[in-house]
């Protein structure tokens, strides 16, 4: 095949989930729901911690952003998968998925740093409460979440880059509901293994470099919730701890299977369904996750109802 071929594929059709007509219309249904509590649940908490001084703490400000980046997330995915539903084509080009993927991996590669920056601050809150305001100053704070925007960005814009070194010239489908970088690759007729060894190296170490943080801090969490004497106290510090630890696991955990696990590129089928989760069911889950289990997240959105209507 010649190289005029080559640049001749510059569109791509997503697979999807399935053709069957009345399965679509429910699916459809279910995920615009997901979508639509996704985006209010998520851009409802950034607004009430905009809007309440009392959540102007390093933990709301952290949660804020992991919220925000959940309704990028969200945005990135969704929509052209309802599209698709309902498309005879479902195709997308090159940029428009390359667009797809630099957002939803800036998404995830920021919530990485901004969950290891919350298990820090859990670790200080009650580890060294009487040091709190001096360890986690809001400064610190501001400047922790602007960190993890940098490899954020960093990170999608290297894997991009990458696919420039790329020709497609096999089969147009992409056996997924969303431009992933991995189905890609099969579709390549240049060996795509460069590529896959830097995102082996780059997620891999984003997500080691993240869990360590967060498993240290966990472990002295563990160890100083040991050494209460007060039941209550310990019941306070693993309610406190509870749902962020119960977010981690099901977000890295996620992504270690997909990105970091040998073959990775070879067995998108299995992908599929764990890509669901960490795209569309942790967005969902993360700001009820948060709230329900927070006292001062539900007080203040009382306070705004009660104030509002």
């Amino acid at each position: 095949m010649t190289e005029d071929n080559y640049s001749l594929t510059t569109e791509f059709i997503l697979i999807g989930f399935t053709d069957h007509p009345k399965l679509k219309t429910v699916l459809f249904v279910v995920f615009l729901t997901i979508y639509l509590v996704t985006m209010v649940g998520n851009l409802g908490l950034v607004a009430l911690i905009l809007m309440e001084r009392r959540l102007h703490t390093p933990m709301y400000i952290f949660l804020g952003n992991l919220a925000l980046m959940d309704s990028c997330c969200a945005c990135a995915i969704t929509p052209k998968m309802l599209e698709n539903f309902f498309s005879k084509d479902r195709m997308i080009s090159l940029y428009e998925c390359m667009a797809q993927f630099y957002f939803l991996c800036l998404a995830e590669t920021t919530d990485c740093f901004l969950l290891a920056a919350m298990a820090y601050d859990r670790y200080v809150a009650i580890c060294s409460p009487l040091q709190y305001h001096t360890l986690m100053s809001k400064k610190l704070c501001l400047q922790m979440t602007a960190v993890a925007y940098i490899p954020g960005n960093l990170h999608p814009v290297i894997y991009i880059g990458l696919l420039f070194r790329l020709t497609f010239c096999r089969s147009h489908q992409i056996n997924h509901f969303f431009c992933d970088v991995l189905p890609l690759f099969k579709l390549s007729c240049v060996d795509p293994y460069i590529n896959e060894l830097l995102i082996f190296i780059f997620s891999g170490s984003v997500l080691v470099f993240s869990i360590i943080v967060v498993i240290i801090s966990y472990l002295c969490i563990l160890f100083m919730i040991f050494k209460m004497k007060s039941k209550e106290g310990r019941g306070k510090a693993l309610s406190t701890c509870a749902s962020h630890f119960l977010s981690v696991s099901m977000f890295y955990g996620s992504l270690l299977f997909v990105y970091v696990r040998p073959n990775s590129v070879k067995e998108e089928d299995k992908d599929i369904s764990v890509a669901i989760f960490y795209t569309l069911v942790i967005p969902l889950l993360n700001p009820f996750i948060y709230s329900l289990r927070n006292k001062e997240v539900i007080n203040a959105m009382k306070k705004n109802i009660r104030k509002n209507f």
